[in-house]
């Protein structure tokens, strides 16, 4: 099945310029933990229920490396690791925990994913209703 997609408008009033048209991906819904943990189920010999603890360990240990320090990588899915965001200072000794605004999870595709992020995915516009 094609990725489905739209063209919308968009308008930058800060910088003033004109409208400009973009692609915009569409979602199709939402598969959860449950429905992925069940598929899975029907092509290996796990049970639903093993496959389910599975993921749900996999979001543990994720997390406690993560805390660690560490960059996980899992495969041909890719690689997470933590990022800080924090203002920028003159001098490095303003800097500080507390000066943290948030953390983010980055996630960098495998290989694997990068070619198919670039070369294997198929379009398709959506009509207007």
């Amino acid at each position: 099945m094609a990725l489905r997609y739209k063209i919308t408008s968009r308008k930058d009033n800060i910088k003033g310029e004109e409208k400009k048209f973009i692609m915009q991906a569409i979602s199709t819904g939402t598969v959860d933990a449950e429905r992925i943990a069940l598929e899975i189920s029907r092509e290996c010999s796990l049970s639903e229920v093993d496959v389910q603890a599975v993921i749900m360990a996999l979001g543990q240990k994720l997390r406690f490396h993560l805390e660690e320090g560490e960059i996980v990588e899992l495969g041909d899915l890719g690689r997470f690791k933590l990022g800080i965001k924090s203002p920028t200072q003159n001098e490095a000794s303003a800097l500080h925990p507390s000066a943290i605004k948030a953390f983010r999870l980055n996630f960098q595709p495998s290989k694997k994913m990068k070619h198919w992020l670039k070369s294997e995915i198929s379009v398709r516009k959506v009509a207007k209703k």
